[in-house]
């Protein structure tokens, strides 16, 4: 039986699939407090010819406008690929305690991948709760990839 995480992250695959299909770049992203899901997203940047058209800054923008707060310090983000610095900074914006991600990114990737913004100090009240703190600790997911929380 799938966990709860597992769920979420295919519900995020699901909305990759729909970018992909759509000519983007495959990734997808849902935000989810307390069991539901309060922002979905994906790629549009080819779709709208915008840079930050990427699946976690359109779910952040939903969870924001359903929540009615700027403040998501009590949701978890799942997305398919790891957060590039961009949406790293949005996600620590908006306080979100915790990160699940499906794939390293070794272009972008602001979680570990190239850098990690997501480490040191001075990270907002809400931004901690991070799984992965040691190198190679991972949560194993009967998924294709593994699930990283951060």
């Amino acid at each position: 039986m799938p966990t709860e995480q597992e769920n979420f992250m295919a519900q995020a695959l699901a909305l990759a699939a729909e970018a992909a299909a759509a000519g983007e770049v495959p990734v997808g992203c849902v935000i989810v407090r307390d069991g539901e899901i309060v922002g979905r997203g994906r790629n549009r940047r080819e779709e709208k010819q915008a840079t930050a058209s990427h699946a976690e800054m359109e779910a952040i923008a939903q969870a924001n406008e359903r929540l009615g707060t700027w403040r998501l310090d009590d949701c978890e983000l799942y997305v398919t690929l790891e957060p590039c610095p961009m949406c790293a900074g949005a996600i620590l914006n908006a306080r979100i305690r915790r990160v699940w991600y499906g794939a390293r990114d070794e272009a972008f990737g602001a979680c570990g991948g190239v850098t990690n913004l997501f480490s040191g100090g001075g990270l907002p009240p809400g931004a901690g709760g991070l799984f992965c703190r040691a190198p190679g600790r991972r949560k194993k997911s009967t998924l294709r990839f593994d699930l990283r929380l951060l």
